[in-house]
């Protein structure tokens, strides 16, 4: 499975219609909660995602709107006894901060937690299928967004491997080692194959145009950006460093962005089908305008030829 559950879609201020931001993101065996904001445990409640399902937090900068949930949050994963370890990424200046908000009141911690602080551009986790980088964001404090990166791979093709006569064990061989030597001949794994290009998931929160916005979004097959402002109020948004639609937009379309997640409004705005027909203009890919407590799928594989 492989889906994003948004929990809140509010820039700094909540409003009656959209909670503090905070997303999940199912990954296979990682259900990653990303800048869980006030309100996060509760909007939880409203999804099928449970605090013992989370293996991971990671929160791009230390501004109340994208980490005033990590309190209750953690609180929570001691009190339902998460029989596994949750690995906590956040930008390493705050780590003062984040220390006040693990232990912001007394409970009994039972949870553990990895705390693993990001601490340069670039820096890179190992997932089990693939890898979480962190890359430098522009905003007046310490801030990161996140990708997560498959590795390509291949896909067995079943005529070609029963035109070889390969079967059972021997598939997971070929594919495993590169070859398998039968009767006299190699065959190789490019034979009874094609190549299957990993997916990409990316978050980009509080930022202005920069190298790391492009660097997160290239090739996304999601791509989570904030967008907060809209272009009448641009000069707004660099001085405060944020993206406009528009801005977000044409990110996504110059990086070959498969599927598009704008959020993080400002309060200001009451209709967000304003972000949909700015964003419009500039990007032609599949858009989604996030609204609280809905999902978001990952883009189904793209399907190579057999050639």
């Amino acid at each position: 499975m492989r889906e994003l559950v948004v929990l809140g879609t509010a820039s700094q201020a909540p409003t009656r219609a959209r909670n503090h931001n905070g997303y999940v993101l199912r990954w296979d065996d990682e259900v990653i909660l990303f800048d869980p904001g006030e309100g996060s445990q509760r909007q939880l409640l409203h999804t099928t995602v449970t605090a013992t399902d989370l293996t991971r937090i990671c929160v791009t900068h230390f501004h109340g709107d994208h980490c005033l949930g990590l309190p209750g949050t953690i609180q929570r994963l001691s009190l339902d006894r998460v029989p596994h370890p949750v690995a906590v990424h956040f930008p390493a200046g705050g780590a003062d901060y984040f220390a006040r908000l693990r232990h912001a009141s007394s409970f009994h911690e039972t949870a553990e937690l990895a705390v693993e602080p990001i601490g340069a551009d670039g820096q890179r986790i190992a997932l089990r299928r693939g890898t979480l980088e962190a890359r430098r964001l522009r905003h007046p404090i310490e801030t990161y967004g996140y990708r997560l990166v498959e590795p390509d791979g291949c896909r067995m093709l079943p005529e070609r491997l029963a035109a070889y006569g390969i079967a059972g064990p021997a598939v997971g061989e070929v594919q495993r080692v590169g070859h398998l030597d039968l009767d006299g001949r190699r065959v190789t794994r490019e034979e009874v194959s094609v190549p299957r290009p990993g997916q990409r998931f990316a978050f980009v929160m509080d930022t202005g145009l920069c190298d790391g916005v492009y660097a997160l979004a290239e090739h996304a097959d999601l791509l989570v950006i904030e967008s907060t402002f809209l272009e009448s109020e641009a000069a707004l948004a660099a001085e405060v460093g944020h993206l406009t639609a528009a801005q977000a937009a044409r990110v996504a379309a110059e990086s070959g962005v498969r599927r598009l997640v704008l959020t993080h409004f400002s309060q200001r705005y009451a209709d967000t089908r304003r972000f949909a027909d700015e964003a419009r203009a500039h990007f032609d890919g599949d858009l989604v305008i996030a609204e609280d407590l809905t999902t978001v799928q990952v883009p189904p594989r793209r399907v190579p030829s057999d050639g």
